[in-house]
């Protein structure tokens, strides 16, 4: 029988950085184009989302911030999190696989009297992540080690999870690193499709974006460079084992 696909959705407008992630994402979730079809939603209104086409549904990073003063929010910021938001809700209700990574923080930890705000920001670079002992017992989380290197680079973060979320994982610096809703609704604060060198080009297309000093460039990712970052990809691998249906 044909496995129904993965639906990869991606907020990135600089279209040499949104092909890197997808790439990324595929290779590590071991999916063909067909398999993960991904939309852009800078780009285009969403549109209805039928959950039971889909195996489950990825949420790549981005450039936007829930807790941007509302002023500063682009009209297409404001769009991205309508839609978003409202598939969020969708999916948790009926509790369907969901994969949001860095920006699923966002989206998923307003939810049900979460807070996002700019309390637990990290610098861009790995950092160890732990996992607590819910993470540990998770389907999903537990495919890794209790304690692992993630790449990261983040201004906001969850202060308060949602309602009923189980923390799985934290950082010195974050105390929310990754969630879950339900049983099969996650986010994670790291990155799991990230290698040193798409960390290094997103260093260089953020730079304008806030995310670190000027003279801090080449140092950053001098450092990238300098660590051994292996383990988070294996969520994405993970992910679909767990939930690829015909």
């Amino acid at each position: 029988m044909t496995m129904r696909p993965f639906l990869f959705i991606g907020t990135r407008a600089e279209d040499d950085v949104a092909r890197q992630e997808y790439d990324a994402v595929l290779a590590g979730t071991g999916l063909h184009p067909d398999e993960l079809v991904r939309v852009r939603l800078e780009a285009a209104p969403l549109g209805e989302v039928d959950l039971d086409e889909w195996s489950g549904i990825i949420l790549g990073g981005g450039p936007f911030n829930v807790s941007d003063a509302e002023g500063d929010k682009s009209p297409t910021q404001h769009r991205v999190e309508a839609e978003l938001g409202d598939l969020a809700r969708r999916v948790v209700a009926a509790d369907r696989p969901f994969l949001g990574a860095c920006y699923g923080i966002g989206v998923l930890g307003v939810l049900d009297g979460g807070v996002v705000d700019r309390a637990y920001g990290e610098p861009v670079g790995a950092l160890p992540i732990r996992l607590t002992a819910e993470g540990r017992a998770d389907p999903l989380f537990g495919a890794l080690s209790e304690e692992f290197l993630a790449y990261l680079g983040h201004k906001e973060a969850v202060s308060r999870l949602p309602a009923g979320a189980v923390l799985l994982a934290s950082s010195d610096t974050c105390p929310v690193h990754a969630f879950r809703l339900g049983s099969n609704v996650y986010a994670t604060q790291f990155h799991p499709e990230l290698d040193a060198v798409a960390l290094c080009d997103r260093v260089d297309a953020y730079s304008s974006h806030g995310y670190y000093a000027p003279h801090e460039r080449e140092s950053l990712k001098a450092a990238a460079r300098e660590v051994v970052v292996t383990e988070p990809v294996d969520l994405l691998a993970r992910f679909v084992e767990l939930y690829a249906r015909a």
